[in-house]
């Protein structure tokens, strides 16, 4: 008997059967092949890269949770800030944005070249594909063509470059960077030579700034947890003098430093205060005691001499004289977070970077406009709008927004009970359903945003949310290993269970509808694809069934039409989501490797070619085409971010 007709590494072909088995770490996972392509079917046919590719044109959200002084003006009226590895330079007035891609994992510090064209920007060590380390390093690039001058570093820096900044007084020739190793190694280059000058063991502690004196480039101040140090460059050596607080409130940690026009230091600290250190001293002069409730995050000193600072506990943007005495204050909105970074703007405008990822235009006495927000935590739930160029998202920061693709803003937010995971509109547009990781499933009017319906189904994760093509029943997949149907009526406002697909012997992963909405297909944890009839819940085991079916949309990452996807030696969790174009030509895929790629469709050669695409930085966790194909949206994990490319 004539078994196999055909072998490839960890692929095997039964033509009798009519089925094509992958191994994945070991497990076999069995597809059916469609009659129509039994008999031409072959595992050794070449397939052409996509004839299409993907352009980044938008980068929502900033990273401010957890880094600062990284938003700044540049002369062009662009903003620059970064996201997972994106570095952004977004014109607000022509609402346009250029991208630097030159880095490879999460940009964490960034400082402008006193010719404010030049920029450099530090990364942490990464992993590639192959488990290779990435290097921590230090790129400088020009702001103006984004190409990349020099690369700094390569396998001096260790875990992540936290700090980085340009001398002032000396044209700019000095880059001094701290690293997150143990003693956060403080080192000084000529950036332009590549050459490093001189490194010192800075602190145990966390160091949080480091910066020149504007008039001495001999001159480093360090600042971080109850610290903060003067070190003076002679040679190739560093000496230190520590700040002393002497009869002063010692802080928990100094948070910013910033250079009065006379050349004195001004730190902020957590405790609330502003110290004014005399310039070249390290002892404090004046003292602005209270200056805010909680931590001062940021200090800018304005062109016209007087100093803005952004609290943390208070979110108050404070406008101070030339004597420190409080001229005004205004304060962000809770949703938008505490102040993370200030940048001056044109004339009386203000940028604001928030812990919560948003930055907003600022001007005194009250004008606050978001104009970048994002999500705060770990980010799972997409899914584009049927007709129109929106898109859902939810993350682990219990918040929903809809967006608009065109304005790049949130046409609503909204904040749930429980982390958000995955999202599905209703064919009719009019609802979305959310998932969350507690078991509970809501439904959203899109207009309203209200609350229409709420469940919940086990306790455990919902990891995919989808309504069938009709839109008359939705399928909520768990892990807990079960798929609940409900039938739905009065245009998505009326839920009612009809049925439980068991079956699965691990969580539920994935799930797509058959056209004619009579089916469904699912993936697990243990890369099982089990079929099911929708109406009964009933799990279908004669493969004759739904061999042939037509998929509405092709989400599970195992199956006959999608299985090219997966690389050499890939572990089943190494690719997140894919996701099928609406014409049928393309797919996509998002990996754990910050990756996403683009494939013909179908997909159903091993290891089929892909065009490859940076930007997130850790796990790319979903992907979804607009309904009219013309843009891919992609989402981050960890990063948070949401990157939206055009095809």
């Amino acid at each position: 008997m004539k078994k196999s007709s055909s072998k490839s590494k960890e692929c095997t072909l039964n033509s009798e059967d009519g089925y094509v088995r992958m191994f994945l770490r070991g497990r076999p996972v069995t597809m059916q092949i469609p009659d129509k392509q039994r008999e031409s079917y072959s595992l050794d046919h070449k397939v052409a890269l996509p004839d299409r590719k993907l352009k980044l044109q938008w980068v929502y959200g900033y990273r401010g949770r957890d880094c600062r002084s990284n938003l700044y003006l540049l002369p062009t009226g662009e903003i620059v800030y970064f996201n997972a590895s994106v570095v952004v330079l977004y014109n607000t007035e022509e609402q346009q944005q250029r991208h630097y891609m030159g880095h490879n994992d999460d940009v964490k510090c960034l400082s402008v070249h006193p010719d404010m064209v030049t920029i450099a920007t530090g990364q942490v060590a990464g992993n590639s594909k192959d488990g290779k380390l990435l290097a921590p390093h230090v790129r400088v690039w020009d702001s103006v063509s984004l190409n990349t001058l020099h690369v700094i570093g390569m396998g001096v820096f260790d875990r992540a470059v936290t700090c980085v900044a340009f001398s002032k007084s000396n044209g700019g020739t000095f880059l001094c960077a701290v690293d997150d190793a143990n003693d956060h190694i403080l080192s000084v280059w000529n950036w332009q030579k590549e050459k490093q000058l001189a490194e010192v063991k800075c602190s145990n502690d966390s160091v949080l700034g480091s910066v020149f004196h504007p008039m001495d480039a001999n001159l480093i101040v360090t600042c971080g947890k109850s610290h903060i140090n003067f070190w003076t460059m002679e040679g190739n050596t560093l000496t230190k003098k520590q700040g002393l607080f002497e009869k002063h409130e010692k802080p928990k940690y100094v948070l910013c430093v910033a250079f009065a026009e006379n050349g004195d230091a001004i730190t902020g600290d957590s405790s609330g205060n502003l110290y004014v250190w005399a310039k070249g001293g390290s002892r404090i002069s004046q003292v602005v005691s209270g200056a805010h409730e909680g931590g001062i995050f940021s200090v800018c000193v304005l062109k016209d001499g007087t100093m803005v600072s952004g609290g943390g506990k208070d979110r108050k943007v404070v406008l101070w004289d030339h004597d420190y005495r409080k001229k005004a204050e205004m304060e962000v909105g809770e949703t938008l977070g505490p102040v993370r970074a200030l940048a001056e703007g044109k004339p009386g405008e203000l940028f604001v970077g928030t812990t919560k990822n948003a930055i907003i235009r600022a001007a005194f006495p009250d004008t606050l406009t978001p104009i970048v927000q994002g999500h705060t935590d770990e980010l799972w739930g997409l899914d584009t709008h049927p007709s129109m160029e929106q898109f859902v998202t939810c993350a682990q920061d219990k918040v929903v927004h809809l967006w608009d693709t065109n304005s790049h803003q949130p046409l609503w937010s909204k904040t749930i009970e429980d982390p958000g995971r995955c999202a599905g509109f209703h064919p009719s547009g009019a609802v979305l359903a959310v998932g969350t990781m507690t078991g509970r499933w809501l439904v959203l009017d899109t207009d309203t945003r209200d609350l229409v319906s709420m469940h919940t189904d086990g306790n455990e994760i919902i990891s995919d949310v989808k309504y069938s093509p009709d839109g008359n029943f939705l399928a909520v997949a768990s892990h807990d290993n079960f798929v609940y149907i409900y039938a739905v009526t009065e245009n998505g406002r009326k839920y009612s269970r009809v049925g439980k697909c068991t079956g699965h012997s691990s969580f539920v992963t994935h799930l797509d509808w058959s056209v004619d909405s009579q089916y469904l297909v699912t993936n697990s944890g243990d890369y099982e694809i089990l079929f099911w009839e929708a109406s009964s819940g009933k799990h279908v085991t004669n493969m004759d069934r739904v061999r042939n079916q037509e998929w509405a949309t092709s989400t599970c990452t195992l199956s006959f039409t999608t299985f090219g996807i997966w690389p050499d030696g890939a572990d089943g969790t190494d690719i997140n989501a894919v996701c099928r174009s609406h014409d049928g030509s393309l797919l996509a895929s998002a990996d754990d490797f910050g990756k996403v790629h683009l494939f013909s469709f179908p997909c159903s050669q091993p290891r089929a070619p892909s065009h490859e695409y940076g930007g997130h930085s850790s796990h790319v966790t979903n992907v979804a085409f607009l309904h009219d194909n013309s843009h891919l949206i992609s989402t981050g994990g960890k990063d948070t971010s949401i990157l939206q490319w055009v095809v």
